[in-house]
């Protein structure tokens, strides 16, 4: 199934006094790059984490964001650690007597100080289990997001490459008229210019040029290369830089196409075909 690179989701999740949020984005990349963001509290579920992402992401630039807020409860939101208050006080007694009785804290600039205050704590092992919970269904919703673009990308794509197929027929069709019309205008320019022709030259000539203009080569490999991005896009293998390599493909026979235009037909239908080709090319830049 193709996906796209381009997504996101978010959601939260409950644990002891805590509300946990995730947000997962992610962007086209050539490879797979995944950024964790997570306060220090959390930091120690950041290998499982990336570890999970990594098992259902295979391309694309992943952006994980989890924080946390406490949530408004009876009783105390936090714990003194009573031990560092007196370990603090007794420090500042003694540096009051060295400064001859100067120096004094109130209680608010006490609780400042560092270690002072500490958050109650939460079963850690509940904690990487609500975590890993809550990344999963997140991801599980990144997922769906990358499919359902995906899914358009494709429509869009193959509507593209039946565009391309009618313009590859069209010049296939074209492509005799064209030398037909050089072979007339070429005789009647050099029926004018000489008296008596030698028509054996000519059709030697001839013969030349309609080889330097032939483009059933490139018409075939266009039609060979068109079908090969339609059968991909049935694949359930991510596909992105195989599609990448096909629209250089494309593009290179469609530029060849153009360099061989005898007619603004023709010219007009490698200009088609190119135009097509660059948007396409952009869609593939988006998938997995």
């Amino acid at each position: 199934m193709i996906k796209s690179m381009t997504a996101f989701a978010g959601n939260e999740i409950e644990i002891g006094d805590l509300t946990l949020s995730c947000e997962l984005r992610s962007v086209n990349h050539r490879y797979c790059d995944i950024s964790l963001r997570l306060p220090e509290r959390l930091r120690f579920v950041e290998a499982e984490l990336r570890s999970a992402i990594a098992a259902k992401i295979s391309r694309g630039k992943v952006e994980c964001s989890l924080s946390y807020k406490k949530q408004a409860k009876n009783g105390p939101s936090f714990i003194i650690n009573m031990d560092a208050v007196a370990t603090l006080l007794a420090a500042t007694n003694a540096i009051e007597e060295q400064m001859l009785g100067t120096l004094s804290f109130s209680a608010l600039e006490v609780l400042g100080f560092p270690g002072i205050q500490q958050e109650p704590d939460i079963d850690k092992e509940q904690l990487g289990l609500g975590i890993t919970a809550l990344v999963d269904q997140t991801l599980a919703q990144l997922l769906e997001a990358r499919e359902r673009e995906g899914a358009q990308l494709k429509i869009l794509l193959e509507e593209r490459c039946t565009k391309m197929l009618g313009f590859v027929d069209l010049a296939g069709k074209r492509m005799p008229e064209v030398l037909l019309l050089i072979r007339n205008k070429l005789k009647d320019r050099i029926t004018e210019l000489v008296a008596e022709p030698d028509f054996d030259r000519l059709e030697q000539e001839l013969v030349l040029l309609a080889q330097k203009l032939d483009i059933t080569e490139e018409l075939d490999r266009l039609e060979t290369h068109i079908n090969e991005v339609l059968r991909v896009l049935k694949q359930k293998d991510p596909v992105g830089r195989r599609l990448d390599f096909l629209m250089q493909e494309l593009n290179r026979e469609a530029n060849t196409l153009g360099s061989k235009s005898a007619d603004k037909e023709m010219t007009r239908i490698a200009i088609e075909l190119k135009v097509l080709i660059e948007q396409m090319r952009e869609q593939v830049q988006n998938i997995e």
